[in-house]
């Protein structure tokens, strides 16, 4: 089974945006930023947290459709949306998991990038395969 993890993409989507000059966080830099928290974090947080944060980020579930799948109302929707926000922000805060993640990524990148320089001067097959086992760690999914 093949999951897709959201951080897996964010470094790309960041890339992109920063070179749009912007002030302040945007919707996209939030929804990617939530998501990432959500694929580290996730699981610490309630089943119903959890499923909730699950229908809204990866299902895109509007606040109604979420109340009437989990049978709350959609002022509940929001508030354990945020609350569930709150709790994996928090995580980050202490932890740190997300951010090193992505700035892991960016640096497997960049060397991977070098490497595949010195490889086409280099036409070496050790180089080649470190180049391959890089490229396996910074790909866009993951097995689960």
């Amino acid at each position: 089974m093949t999951a897709f993890f959201f951080s897996d993409i964010i470094i790309k989507v960041a890339n992109a945006a920063s070179v749009l000059e912007s002030s302040g966080d945007t919707m996209l830099e939030k929804f990617l930023h939530m998501s990432a928290l959500f694929d580290f974090y996730g699981p610490l947080l309630t089943d119903k947290q959890n499923r909730c944060l699950q229908m809204h980020l990866l299902e895109d579930f509007s606040l109604s459709e979420i109340s009437a799948e989990l049978g709350i109302s959609r002022q509940a929707v929001y508030d354990m949306l945020k609350r569930s926000e709150q709790i994996m922000q928090q995580y980050e805060d202490k932890l740190g998991l997300a951010a090193r993640s992505i700035q892991e990524k960016k640096e497997l990148c960049a060397i991977s990038d070098d490497l595949a320089k010195i490889g086409q001067d280099l036409h070496d097959d050790r180089l080649n395969g470190i180049i391959e086992r890089i490229s396996v760690l910074t790909s866009d999914s993951k097995e689960a």
